[in-house]
């Protein structure tokens, strides 16, 4: 079975858990054209302490028609369903190595064979077909499911749709912890350069993969997001994943985040109706 048809499989066990969110809930305080639709490119709101407020509903943007078909081959075309296209996905999604070609990528010959070993694994034993939990940086880059930013003095609650977990990121003044107790998503603290909103987090385990190939990252993993809204709709967000037990260097990868007025996130449980493992067994 090839790469991407692996890929695939995991895609479809991730994604059946499709996101029915409140519609057309008219959001207080969304900037609207005449014609009464939120206007996405209005200025960014800010908060009281006037910093930007990040609040709302956010999801990654979906890749430029035919980049996935090129880096990946069409044989992605095979699991389109209604309402889900992983060709559309963050091409960061399938390779968080996306931007480095092969014989170039920052990463140690131990963390190859790990990938090798997880991409045999990609079907019943993924974490993600055992619903475990996406952690960092999967739950940021995946395009269809959404998440929710809650801003609020001295705390930033992220409460991610894709398998119902949240993170508190503490602007508070306060440090990392010096000997965190690993956990899936780790401890963040932020601050903020200008209007960006930097967040550094530590404290993983080594339980989840960085993307659908099965790049690891051990213990040591280190992630600092760098958000910036750069006007209503849009805010740019960049990953630096920084693990030297797994990886040569640091490297830092870039999407944008959209956002979903008049919208919500939903609980999603993903063991609560899990029917995929049973198929994906007999394969």
């Amino acid at each position: 079975m090839s790469q991407v048809m692996k890929i695939g499989i995991l895609f479809a066990g991730t994604v059946l858990c499709v996101h029915a969110q409140w519609l057309n809930h008219p959001t207080p305080g969304t900037p609207r054209t005449r014609d009464g639709k939120p206007d996405l490119s209005a200025k960014t709101p800010r908060a009281a302490n006037g910093k930007p407020d990040l609040s709302g509903v956010w999801q990654t943007e979906f890749a430029p028609a035919g980049e996935n078909e090129r880096l990946y081959g069409s044989a992605l075309g095979a699991f389109v369903v209604p309402g889900d296209d992983p060709r559309t996905f963050s091409k960061y999604f399938f390779n968080i190595l996306a931007d480095f070609k092969p014989e170039d990528a920052p990463i140690r010959p131990a963390a190859a064979e790990l990938t090798r070993q997880n991409a045999a694994r990609i079907g019943p034993d993924s974490p993600s077909i055992q619903c475990l939990p996406h952690g960092i940086t999967r739950a940021d880059i995946f395009a269809y499911a959404p998440f929710k930013i809650i801003q609020t003095p001295g705390l930033i609650a992220m409460l991610y749709e894709v398998d119902n977990t949240h993170r508190q990121i503490y602007t508070d003044g306060r440090k990392l912890p010096a000997d965190p107790q690993p956990s899936w998503l780790g401890y963040s603290v932020g601050h903020w350069e200008g209007d960006t909103l930097v967040v550094d987090s530590a404290g993983f385990n080594d339980k989840t993969w960085l993307d659908g190939r099965g790049h690891p990252h051990s213990e040591e993993l280190r992630v600092q997001e760098r958000f910036h809204r750069r006007d209503f709709g849009h805010m740019d967000l960049s990953l630096t994943i920084d693990d030297p037990k797994m990886y040569t260097k640091p490297f830092t990868i870039k999407v944008t985040e959209v956002l979903l007025p008049d919208s919500d996130i939903l609980e999603t449980v993903c063991n609560e109706n899990e029917k995929d493992r049973v198929h994906m067994e007999k394969r």
